[in-house]
């Protein structure tokens, strides 16, 4: 049975202050997801699961896929050269004017992709990992899936705009974290100002990312816009030891979708603090253990848990220990075998791990005899109580 305990005074958590909430932020873009990276936690969800034409912010996925060869397979290196098809030369759009006689390298194909939003940039990378163009969108649906992305199809590698084209602003939320976790030698690349390909095209050198330059931790990740879907931005920004991912969409101009960016990530960072609640190796509580070589367990937190709590609030932080009880044994040192669920004011609850202390062996006959006799004296205990 599930095993809640109320332990808020033992952490000896926030107390209430006496200002209003203020969390409540009301966007101006069709969908939004907002997510703190630190603690896991969902800031905002607006239509954020609905499948939404994603425009070139899909790129990212050909990206993705581009950093996952450059890691895993050894005859890709940033050196690389690509061949240019006709297909790609012949793409619309953004591009970085490439045609059938340049040789990129994937280093340059990475920058065009991102800074120039470069649509043949992506089908040279598509042919070149795949073959062709529609065998790469099957690749990359199915990697998206693989990664959580539930709600993502992919028919091309630039968003060119198709029926099926489809991705969620939580799903994009997701790939812009595999992207900043994932590959951290390659995300540098996203907060280029400027950069062109060979002298090519100077009108488009420019990183259409508005928030680079602002002096608010932007540092990524790509722009989007088509007629279906207005004007988005999956962005991401880093005040301190703190990063927020955010993604919108559906804005009417690329002024609002600036405006609207740089509101959020004012927003995601003044609104919210990030709090630590236990350090690393604090024992929260003891579980009792059945059939045990001991009796009880310590549960200790297995590393520093931080949940984000408003900066003001007037309600109290709430916790509850969670889990089966009682633990069977064996336990292993460092098993996962509850959880502290934490509740804050306009927040969703914080649900973080807590691990047994120490090993717990199978008991031998005497344990077992113990513990079937303390499981017959309760029975017993709450017999009687019935009849009374």
């Amino acid at each position: 049975m599930l095993k809640p305990l109320l332990i808020a005074g033992l952490l000896g958590l926030a107390a209430a202050l006496p200002a209003p909430a203020q969390t409540a932020f009301e966007t101006r873009a069709e969908t939004a997801y907002v997510l703190d990276l630190n603690t896991h936690t969902v800031l905002m969800n607006k239509n954020g699961y609905a499948p939404m034409p994603p425009a070139s912010m899909s790129k990212l996925m050909t990206l993705f896929m581009l950093f996952e060869a450059l890691r895993d397979n050894p005859n890709i290196t940033l050196d690389t050269r690509f061949g240019v098809s006709t297909k790609a030369r012949e793409m619309g759009g953004s591009t970085m004017f490439l045609n059938e006689r340049d040789r990129p390298t994937a280093e340059e194909l990475i920058k065009g992709i991102i800074v120039q939003s470069g649509n043949d940039a992506t089908v040279v990378v598509a042919e070149g990992l795949a073959g062709n163009e529609a065998h790469f969108a099957e690749l990359m649906t199915e990697r998206a899936r693989e990664l959580g992305m539930e709600n993502t199809t992919l028919t091309n590698a630039s968003g060119w705009p198709a029926p099926n084209h489809r991705m969620s602003m939580r799903d994009l939320a997701i790939l812009a974290q595999h992207l900043i976790e994932d590959f951290p030698e390659y995300y540098e690349y996203f907060a280029m100002p400027e950069w062109e390909f060979d002298g090519r095209a100077p009108q488009n050198r420019f990183n259409r990312n508005p928030l680079l330059g602002l002096g608010i931790g932007a540092d990524g990740l790509k722009t989007g816009h088509t007629q279906e879907a207005g004007y988005g931005l999956v962005g991401s920004a880093k005040q301190g030891d703190r990063r927020v991912v955010f993604v919108i969409s559906g804005l009417p101009t690329a002024k609002a979708r600036a405006e609207e960016a740089e509101r959020i990530v004012s927003w995601a960072f003044r609104q919210f603090l990030e709090t630590k609640i236990a350090a690393e190796g604090t024992r929260i509580a003891d579980a009792p253990v059945w059939m045990g070589d001991a009796t009880r367990v310590g549960l200790v937190a297995p590393e520093d848990l931080t949940v984000l709590v408003e900066a003001v609030s007037r309600e109290e932080m709430r916790t509850e220990l969670v889990y089966d009880a009682p633990l069977q044994a064996p336990i292993a040192a460092g098993d996962r075998v509850a959880e502290l669920v934490v509740t804050r004011e306009g927040l969703p609850e914080a649900r973080l791990p807590l691990v047994a202390d120490r090993d717990v062996t199978y008991g031998g006959f005497v344990p077992r005899l113990r513990s079937a006799g303390l499981t017959l004296v309760n029975r017993l205990t709450q017999q009687a109580g019935a009849l009374f």
